[in-house]
């Protein structure tokens, strides 16, 4: 791939005249320089053979992408090697299929989506000012690393082969590569664990006050962001923690003065955000709650400074529109994607938040907004469809799901 300079100091790619159009893929974001830095250093390292390496962990084809000497600097989760991907280099998920149809995916989700809901959660958060989650968007990528078909490995190998033996036929193909993955792009966030790590630490070595009051407000962050994009699969596993120590010795306890010395730094970020945005709320065997409504920090009523946060943009439809615009904006790119089945993911995301408003002006706590009765805000068929012009006589139908799943507790 070609660059040249924007006059920003940062690269972006040109189109070379003996590619054909179809086949460019464009990861420039001019909205976000520091981001399309990232994405092209990945690209220039991805093109010399190496900086990408398969996820051992979970149940998809997930992989680091790092720079020459090693540093990771993101996730990139392709679309064809999702769970039930027919790419997907692990097993396991072939097997749950073969053997427990029954129980094959989660049937309130659009299967095959998950990179969409990664750069959706991403967006949610960066609207509401949360920045727990680290950058997502959806970008192309290819690298030899990842599961290709033998179909297109001999393919690519067969047109460099023609290409350096007979260069004027070479020329004449559309690509001699690999082709490109389309996936989410998650930049890397260094010297986090895992929350169950941390909270188990937690239980038996208290945080000073400053630091215990910034990890509820980040941990209400969570809970905002995990509600409003229904999320089906938050366990203490896939959200993150990071603790700074202080300089002094924290066994010291009590006899610590935090107010003259540095108190430690925590923070937390929100990974592992593909199975969000469902189309219905869960209704058949398992009911997918939020794991961390079990922790006693969800018992503690919100926060005025997360009702200061996220109160005033919630209460404005206007606001709640424009996020939904934006995913539609967002979600439209895939080739699956159907307006129908948008409008009712867009119809559980405004009930969320109608519950979520409604729990912050009553001052109800993170387990009490889990157990309000679950809602969703339809548009009615009259009303404007997204893309389209909005009008002030848009109207909307709110109702309350009766059926819940069979198993609440999973």
């Amino acid at each position: 791939m070609m660059y040249s300079d924007n006059g920003t100091g940062l690269v972006k790619p040109d189109v070379v005249a003996e590619v054909e159009v179809d086949d460019y893929y464009d990861n420039y974001c001019e909205n976000d320089l520091e981001f399309s830095r990232i994405i092209r250093d990945a690209e220039q390292v991805l093109d010399t053979g190496i900086g990408a390496e398969l996820i051992q962990k979970g149940t998809s084809g997930s992989y680091y992408i790092m720079e020459e000497t090693g540093v990771k600097i993101g996730v990139f989760k392709p679309k064809d090697e999702e769970p039930y991907g027919h790419l997907n280099p692990k097993w396991t998920k072939w097997m749950h299929k073969l053997c427990c149809p029954c129980c094959f995916g989660r049937s309130c989700l659009v299967p095959n989506q998950g990179y969409l809901s990664e750069a959706g959660a991403s967006l949610v958060d960066q609207r509401l000012q949360l920045n727990i989650v680290p950058k997502t968007k959806v970008v192309r990528l290819v690298s030899d690393t990842f599961n290709y078909t033998a179909i297109d490995r001999a393919k690519s190998r067969t047109k460099k082969n023609i290409s350096e033996k007979f260069p004027d036929i070479g020329r004449r193909f559309h690509r001699l590569g690999l082709p490109p993955k389309t996936g989410s792009f998650q930049t890397f966030v260094s010297g986090y664990r895992d929350a169950d790590f941390w909270l188990r630490k937690f239980e038996s070595e208290s945080l000073p006050e400053s630091t215990s009051k910034h990890f509820l407000v980040q941990f209400q962050k969570l809970v905002v962001l995990d509600y409003v994009i229904r999320n089906t699969d938050r366990g203490n596993d896939n959200w993150l923690i990071k603790y700074d120590k202080s300089d002094v010795d924290e066994q010291e306890g009590d006899d610590v003065d935090w107010s003259l010395v540095k108190p430690p730094e925590i923070s937390i970020a929100a990974i592992d955000n593909g199975l969000a945005f469902p189309f219905k709320h869960p209704d058949q065997w398992r009911a997918y709650p939020y794991h961390w409504a079990w922790l006693s920090h969800a018992k503690i009523p919100f926060s005025q400074e997360i009702k200061d946060l996220v109160l005033p943009q919630l209460s404005d439809m206007t606001f709640v529109e424009d996020l939904c615009d934006e995913l539609y904006v967002l979600f439209k790119g895939d080739k699956g994607f159907d307006r129908r089945t948008f409008e009712k993911q867009m119809a559980v995301l405004r009930g969320q938040i109608l519950n979520l408003v409604q729990a912050l002006k009553d001052g109800k706590s993170p387990v009490q907004l889990v157990q309000m009765p679950v809602v969703i805000v339809e548009r009615s068929k009259s009303g404007y469809g997204p893309g389209r012009p909005r009008t002030t006589s848009d109207t909307f139908v709110q109702s309350f799901v009766k059926r819940s799943p069979f198993f609440s507790w999973c």
